[in-house]
Formats: C-alpha cells, sequence, structure tokens
C-alpha cells in the first residue's frame, strides 16, 4: 500500500483508505463527490465519503485501520497530517434516496483495493443533491459523471420517477444531452 503523503490524490487517498479498512475486515464504500471525483476526473472533492456496510463495526479496530495509515479523529471527520483530504463515514445503510445500495464496483490497483459506487449509482447520487435541494453544482457534476463513460439511464429515470423528481430528471437529461454533444472526441 502506498503512503498517503502532500502529493497524494484523492485517488490515492481513497485506495490508501479503502485497502486499509478492506484488510481489517471492513467493506467501506466510496460516495458521494469523492465517487464522482473517481469516476469522472473532472469535478474534485476534498473530503472522501465511506458507507461501511457493516451494522456496527468494531470501533476500536475501525479506527485503528485508519491509525495505522495516518488518519486521527477529529470529532466526525479523520484528518491526516500529510494532506488536505479528510475521510467522513456517513452512517449506514448504504442510500441514494429511497433506494437502497448492495451493489458496487470494486477496483484494484496493484495491491489496493477500492469499493465504488457505480456509475450510474454516482450520478444518482449527484442527481439526489439536485432534486431535493435544487444544488445546480450537483446537476452539472452528475453530467460529468455520465459523460465519462456508461450509465443505464432507464434505470436513472425509473428511480426518479420513484422520487417524485421526473421533471428534473428530463432537465438532467437535456443538459447531459447538450454536454455530449459538446464532448470532445
Amino acid at each position: 500500500m502506498r503512503e498517503i503523503t502532500a502529493d497524494s490524490s484523492l485517488i490515492d487517498v481513497a485506495f490508501a483508505v479503502g485497502t486499509a479498512l478492506d484488510r481489517s475486515g471492513f467493506t467501506a464504500v466510496l460516495t458521494g463527490g469523492s465517487a464522482a471525483t473517481y469516476h469522472s476526473g473532472s469535478y474534485q472533492s476534498l473530503d472522501l465519503d465511506f458507507v461501511v456496510t457493516l451494522a456496527s463495526p468494531s470501533t476500536a479496530k475501525f479506527a485503528g485501520a485508519l491509525l495505522d495509515i495516518g488518519y486521527r479523529q477529529n470529532d466526525r471527520q479523520f484528518r491526516h497530517p500529510s494532506t488536505r483530504y479528510t475521510l467522513d463515514f456517513p452512517r449506514g445503510p448504504l442510500m441514494i434516496g429511497i433506494d437502497e445500495i448492495s451493489v458496487w464496483e470494486t477496483h484494484r490497483r496493484d495491491e489496493e483495493t477500492l469499493h465504488v459506487l457505480t456509475r450510474t449509482d454516482s450520478v444518482r447520487d449527484r442527481l439526489a443533491a439536485f432534486f431535493h435541494w435544487n444544488d445546480r453544482s450537483s446537476l452539472a457534476t452528475a453530467c460529468a459523471v455520465a459523460v465519462s463513460g456508461p450509465i443505464d439511464i432507464e434505470l436513472i429515470r425509473a428511480w426518479s420517477e420513484r422520487e417524485g423528481s421526473l421533471e428534473k430528471c428530463r432537465e438532467f437529461e437535456r443538459v447531459l444531452s447538450l454536454a455530449t454533444k459538446s464532448k470532445p472526441g
């Protein structure tokens, strides 16, 4: 596992944290803006949100895994002396709106492991902020994630309808269409 330094990217930190927790027996799924950063590369979050998919992890073992890579708890967040990236662990279960998430991607980089929302779920996660708080920057981020690779637009439409936000989903699709047309290549 690579050491976390001042030059570590958000992705480097995500892999280090994911690996440390995985090796300690925890499945922690990268979510929120940091998952959007992972998928799109264009949005830059300054914190990493992981949801641990266990009902009640052993606090000592969990904190120990993070201490081993240099993170210390400060209130609700964990901070590292060598990087600006903080860690937050929202309480589970892993949800996007009213949908509980039980499937995610697992990526490997050399000997490192990272569990992360699928690209489609990352789009839904960002759209949830747009739907519920009218956060237009989250709409832009959802589009950036969507143009970065394949997504399941039918799943997103069906979820949007269940969330009562079909009109805002149509707006997402219009903005996405414009972004796709202007995408180089």
